[in-house]
């Protein structure tokens, strides 16, 4: 198994060239020794790095979720840090100014295989506005943690487009970067110069501790590929006011607020008769975010089989039966949410406020799942082509 990474370092000049580089870069940006990329690559004598992009959470930090994050200087390289999440909508991809000083554009970024991960948007508009400054963009590929073979969801309305998605494509999309990027540049049409220096040695259904790399915490609240495998559907949480775990220990794994009672909670879900998962109930008191300092009737799952396990269906079914069993202490989120104040978050994240519709009319997980699900035409059609391994 090699990163995209390894492999550029291989021979770095077959990639770049003699071109003047940006990376955009986190934490996850790291070779199987934990060296960082921006660290390789300011030592490389054949690789002439300029800038680095850092995106939400920081280039080397932990900034929370939803968190801006400043221009900076790298305190190892010296090198300037642009960040692409700042304070509004127009910060979230380099400028003409930052292009200039650079050829290529390289992404190196770890993602999760959940479409409202913000990452995958970052690499879009980075790739959209690099289309209109004639830069390149190159993506070192990285596996997809929870495997490239399970799809799950629906795709995305006009109007609702944000870093939780920018394109109609399901939350669980089994691609990897490198083939989104793909996706994004054909069947979406950004039509930016694009290469991606694949992974060796992933086959599509492995997950990431089958492949003998290291795992780096992508975000503050994604420490354990565990949290990954839960993260395509109880992410649906932070559209509602229940606590999806932050402040705790398990985030996304565990979940739960002041009005729930856990048993009973667990006997609506067992009816669902979702596969692979079994919920447990207990207590949960949050040290930040929602509910911080307050003790919360909680669940939390424990995945037996993550090939069975469908995590979209799973989060569905958690937001119908909360709904039906309290449906005067549970709301969904108005806050803003992702640089957007106009639509409900819960709407950013199903792609179409007809989920929402349909759980506060009562309908069954069924009929919810019908809905949720789809609208994947386009991604559909163009999956096949954006694939690059088996």
């Amino acid at each position: 198994m090699r990163t995209g990474l390894e492999s550029l370092l291989v021979d770095p000049r077959r990639w770049l060239g003699k071109a003047r580089v940006g990376l955009v870069a986190n934490p996850t940006t790291v070779d199987r020794r934990l060296a960082h990329a921006a660290d390789l690559f300011h030592e490389h004598p054949d690789i002439d790095l300029c800038l680095l992009f850092g995106l939400e959470h920081g280039i080397r930090g932990s900034a929370q979720d939803m968190i801006g994050v400043g221009d900076a200087r790298d305190p190892v390289t010296g090198l300037p840090e642009v960040s692409l999440y700042g304070h509004s909508y127009e910060s979230l991809a380099p400028t003409p100014e930052h292009l200039s000083q650079i050829d290529v554009l390289l992404f190196d970024i770890q993602d999760v295989g959940a479409r409202y991960y913000t990452y995958a948007a970052t690499m879009a508009l980075c790739m959209r506005a690099a289309k209109k400054s004639q830069v390149k963009v190159v993506v070192l590929d990285r596996p997809n943690p929870i495997g490239g073979v399970h799809i799950e969801g629906g795709g995305l309305d006009s109007g609702l487009q944000s870093l939780c998605g920018l394109y109609p494509i399901p939350q669980r999309h089994a691609m990897t970067a490198g083939e989104l990027a793909r996706l994004y540049n054909h069947t979406f049409a950004i039509g930016c110069e694009l290469e991606v220096v694949p992974c060796e040695g992933w086959p599509r259904r492995a997950y990431y501790d089958e492949c003998d790399l290291p795992w780096v915490m992508p975000s503050p609240n994604m420490p354990a590929l565990d949290t990954a495998v839960v993260y395509p559907g109880m992410c649906l949480l932070e559209g509602t006011n229940l606590s999806e775990g932050r402040g705790t220990t398990r985030p996304f794994e565990l979940f739960g607020a002041p009005f729930i009672d856990g048993k009973k909670l667990a006997g609506e879900l067992r009816r669902c008769d979702l596969p692979g998962v079994l919920f447990r109930p207990c207590v949960i008191e949050p040290t930040f975010h929602k509910f911080a300092g307050q003790r919360c009737g909680a669940l939390q799952l424990h995945v037996t089989d993550r090939r069975a396990f469908r995590p979209y269906r799973t989060g569905i079914a958690v937001l119908v039966a909360v709904k039906s069993l309290w449906p005067e202490a549970f709301a969904w989120r108005t806050d803003p949410y992702e640089f957007r104040d106009d639509v409900p978050a819960i709407d950013l994240l199903t792609g179409t406020p007809a989920v929402k519709k349909a759980i506060d009319d009562g309908e069954n997980i069924d009929r919810v799942m019908e809905i949720a699900c789809a609208g994947t035409e386009a991604y559909d059609g163009g999956r096949s082509k954006a694939l690059l391994y088996d």
